[in-house]
């Protein structure tokens, strides 16, 4: 093979190795469009079915982009919100001491806690290609080892606070439309209305991750990285394929 050859066979290579910047980012992107397109979904429908209470109380209709401003609707979406990202914070945390045998889902069994520097690749540890503040000894190091979990418990107490705040709101306009005396927020969260919402979906999260750990140690998927290898152990744990 000539030179020639060879460099533009290489060329080749590295330009699959890259990949496409859709190929690189499908499941992003693949779960994105469809958040963005259930999300208008629920507008269309929450908007339609909050037009149908309006009528019934003989008050006049809204369009579209004022129910999507409304408090109605931000409550309906923010309580979702902040029950997914409470799953994702509970998950990440609770995989650092907790274990499932033979789940994907879990690390190894011997692996339990927060695993030595040389494992993380962190301070001394640290790879060419580590993040700078992996590589950092001071409180750098500290705050990044807890970044996703901090990230995600920051967003789901922002979204629970959300999801109060346009709950009241919603939960008053309902009791002015009933002439009815509206109450405050301090009020409004020890309101059966707010912990109904709240723990329907709390319920929900936790049940489909228990469901998730315990049938990835006797069920498989081929090629899913939440799935072991088809062929492995029911015993085998921290195996993705």
């Amino acid at each position: 093979m000539s030179r020639n050859e060879q460099g533009k066979q290489g060329k080749q290579e590295a330009q699959r190795e890259r990949g496409s910047f859709w190929r690189d980012n499908s499941l992003t992107l693949a779960f994105g469009s469809g958040f963005l397109l259930v999300l208008l979904g629920q507008a269309l429908a929450g908007h339609a079915e909050f037009n149908e209470q309006l009528t019934d109380d003989g008050l006049q209709r809204i369009g579209l982009g004022e129910y999507m401003m409304s408090s109605d609707f931000a409550v309906d979406v923010t309580e979702n919100w902040q029950s997914e990202f409470l799953q994702f914070f509970l998950f990440i945390f609770g995989t650092v001491w907790l274990v499932q045998r033979g789940s994907p889902e879990s690390k190894e069994l011997h692996k339990i806690g927060t695993e030595s520097d040389r494992d993380q690749r962190v301070g001394d540890h640290a790879g060419e290609d580590s993040p700078r503040w992996a590589a950092a000894k001071d409180w750098r190091q500290r705050v990044y080892s807890l970044s996703l979990g901090l990230v995600m418990s920051g967003v789901f107490v922002l979204s629970w606070l959300a999801q109060s705040i346009s709950g009241v709101a919603a939960y008053d306009e309902q009791q002015l439309r009933q002439l009815q005396e509206p109450i405050g927020w301090g009020e409004y969260l020890g309101s059966p209305d707010f912990w109904s919402r709240t723990l329907q979906n709390w319920q929900s999260e936790l049940l489909a991750v228990a469901t998730m750990v315990i049938l990835a140690v006797y069920l498989r998927q081929r090629g899913s990285p939440e799935s072991k290898p088809v062929g492995s152990a029911h015993t085998a744990t921290g195996v993705e394929g």
